[in-house]
């Protein structure tokens, strides 16, 4: 039997949400850039110790800040991913206080923070910026490449089931 979860992917526009959710379900990434309106939900199963876990995923369209999403798209949730483009500052300039937030409103909602666009370490940002305590428990994924995009997701769901 499949235990369905909720998942909630939020961020700033233009991070890459909708392409890490692409290579997650469905092993694809386009260059094409689809801007998110509203919410768009996909389905994926994953087994971890032997428990089939649905992880129903919404995407939800960016904000600059978390206490803009609308309420309903958040309730009901068993975990979030944060997404931030390691290539647009503007994107964790205030990640502390967007993940204090979920914590003061989803006490007992699992986080898993993301810096999107690994695959332009070396290009056009450096590794070692982001080897500070902010971002210790952040995983680097690349939704071009896949790198992480599997590992993210798992982590999450591990951490519901916990």
């Amino acid at each position: 039997m499949s235990h369905p979860k909720k998942i909630v992917i939020l961020g700033h526009f233009g991070v890459g949400k909708t392409s890490l959710i692409r290579q997650f379900v469905d092993s694809q990434f386009s260059e094409d850039y689809l801007v998110t309106v509203g919410v768009h939900v996909k389905k994926k199963s994953v087994t971890i110790d032997n428990n089939e876990i649905t992880l129903v995923i919404w995407d939800i369209e960016g904000n600059t800040s978390i206490d803009k999403a609308r309420k309903s798209y958040l309730l009901g949730s068993h975990g979030f991913i944060y997404v931030f483009d390691l290539t647009r500052p503007e994107t964790y300039a205030n990640l502390k206080d967007q993940l204090h937030y979920l914590k003061e409103e989803y006490a007992n909602v699992p986080v898993v923070v993301l810096g999107n666009k690994a695959d332009q370490f070396g290009t056009t940002v450096s590794k070692e910026y982001f080897s500070t305590k902010e971002f210790e428990d952040c995983l680097f994924t690349s939704a071009l490449t896949g790198e992480n995009v599997d590992n993210a997701f798992v982590k999450l769901t591990k951490k519901i089931i916990e």
